[in-house]
């Protein structure tokens, strides 16, 4: 089988190229440069797709004897997530970027390119299993990326391969030393990849602009003035610009965001509740949509925000009533519906939560 591998110069893209090499693939590794100024975006353990991270894969490459090459895809990766996600902010919603990068990057335009030019599948290194075209959580429930996954359609799953699902990373990191890969011993990205100094206010703030507003609570009285709702989340506690707790000593969130008129709302912890999520764009990873009922376990948030709960699909949009309810849900985040399995748990859905 011809497989292209998006090697992002880590540990775990190293370890999924050489597996495939070792499984008797024809094997090309692939680093998607997705900034048109690559140099800037690592410090540390922030950020990814720098021209450092590109000469790590291609070390790996070499060390593997396989071809590599670097695809520009900086143009497409700002139209589709960078964009996505300052537009999302300025609506007052909550993105993942990590989950529109898999969706339209990853496995939407490489894999699209690799499958025109003759590939059968293209492998990356996130933390997930496949098992007979079904999408389950990785072995390693840490480092488990299934969430960021569930966006992908049953068409893209059939052309894609997670060789290191099966495995803990610490065991990833401990293979890559014998095989002698420099990035054994490399830090993990964390953060937003194109947000290298970890301040997304100032990045937002730097695109958007001031757009006033007010942050009041839940009776209408103004607390304070703020310079635009990018700066919020649903569940923020810090940095609302109010003084001190409520007046009954207790602290206060955001509950909830308004764009158009620029009101942030704030209340108890108790405010916010949700018992009910309503989402757009639903997927089905069985390329089927569910026709009643389905028990499960939705997730809401790439790590923790699990809860029991129903999934039924209404006038083309996925309705989920929880069994116990979340608290920081907000509109623009993905949620995820797994159905609990012997095997490992499954992915069978997800959509953008609207409400």
């Amino acid at each position: 089988m011809r497989v292209l591998v998006a090697m992002s110069g880590g540990v775990d893209s190293s370890v999924a190229a050489a597996r495939m090499v070792d499984a008797g693939h024809e094997v090309v590794g692939v680093h998607l440069a997705l900034s048109s100024a690559p140099g800037t975006l690592r410090t540390g353990s922030r950020g990814c797709c720098s021209k450092e991270d590109a000469g790590d894969a291609r070390r790996v490459a070499d060390i593997l004897e396989i071809p590599f090459y670097v695809w520009d895809f900086a143009d497409r990766f700002k139209d589709d997530v960078i964009d996505d996600f300052i537009e999302s902010y300025a609506r007052g919603e909550t993105p993942n970027p990590c989950v529109r990068c898999n969706e339209k990057i990853k496995f939407s335009a490489l894999a699209a390119r690799a499958l025109a030019l003759g590939f059968d599948a293209v492998a990356t290194g996130h933390y997930a299993r496949l098992s007979e075209g079904r999408l389950r959580r990785a072995v390693d429930a840490d480092k488990d990326q299934s969430y960021v996954l569930g966006v992908l359609t049953a068409e893209q799953l059939r052309h894609a391969l997670f060789p290191i699902g099966d495995t803990p990373k610490p065991q990833i990191r401990a293979e890559a030393a014998r095989r002698g890969l420099a990035v054994a011993e490399k830090p993990d990205s964390h953060d937003i990849c194109f947000i290298p100094s970890g301040d997304t206010q100032a990045f937002l703030g730097a695109r958007i602009g001031v757009r006033r507003g007010s942050v009041v609570d839940t009776s209408g009285t103004v607390l304070a003035e703020h310079d635009g709702v990018h700066g919020f989340t649903i569940g923020q506690r810090k940095g609302l610009g109010i003084a001190g707790p409520g007046a009954d000593g207790r602290p206060r969130y955001v509950t909830s965001i308004d764009a158009e008129s620029g009101t942030v709302r704030v209340g108890s912890v108790e405010d916010l509740e949700v018992r009910e999520l309503v989402g757009d764009k639903p997927v089905f990873t069985s390329g089927t949509p569910f026709t009643g009922p389905v028990e499960g376990q939705i997730q809401v948030r790439a790590h923790g925000g699990i809860t029991d709960a129903v999934a039924e699909l209404r006038d083309g949009r996925l309705v989920v009533s929880l069994r116990v309810p979340l608290r920081g849900v907000a509109p623009g985040q993905t949620m995820v519906l797994y159905r609990p399995d012997p095997a490992g748990d499954e992915v069978i859905a997800s959509a953008t939560i609207a409400r």
